[in-house]
């Protein structure tokens, strides 16, 4: 393969194009904006020790509790490593576990009163975040956004199962 050759027919305007426009860039970008948006209003609001990645584990709990396999499969890793994240999440007091009483081996996993605290705050950053993006592009096209990643995501997922 010539170097030179493929220097020069690699066309780093289209290169450009393609990156700005490139939907898991984007994500990713929105995303990291998102986190360094609400990460240090929580921290503001007491939740010092909070990081926005908690979030994948932390609201997949459900009201009656979830089981670490279930919060592993939903959160899309590891029983070892949510075994650690629970460790931590309950250490740090947004969670309790109690023995599974179906099954002694396993623990169910609840949000604690901290937790709940957490998530009526994470609503009240998500929506100065949520106000941003709308005096952006306004509600109504937000909405649309909104709805079409809803749509892909719940599409997507019903795919995997």
């Amino acid at each position: 393969m010539n170097v030179e050759t493929d220097k020069n027919s690699f066309d780093f305007n289209q290169f450009r194009l393609i990156r700005e426009r490139s939907v898991g860039r984007l994500f990713w970008r929105l995303k990291r904006f998102t986190s360094n948006y609400i990460e240090p209003r929580l921290h503001a609001l007491g939740y010092t020790d909070f990081k926005m990645s908690y979030l994948m584990f932390l609201s997949n709990i459900e009201e009656n509790g979830t089981t670490n396999n279930e919060l592993a499969k939903r959160a899309c890793v590891t029983k070892q490593m949510m075994s650690k994240i629970v460790g931590l999440l309950e250490e740090e007091g947004y969670i309790y576990t109690r023995k599974n009483p179906n099954d002694s081996r396993s623990s169910i996993i609840f949000l604690n009163d901290r937790g709940k605290k957490l998530f009526v705050s994470l609503e009240r950053c998500m929506q100065e975040a949520r106000n941003k993006f709308d005096t952006i592009v306004g509600h109504d096209r937000m909405e649309q956004v909104i709805e079409t990643m809803a749509k892909l995501v719940n599409e997507l997922e019903k795919g995997e199962q």
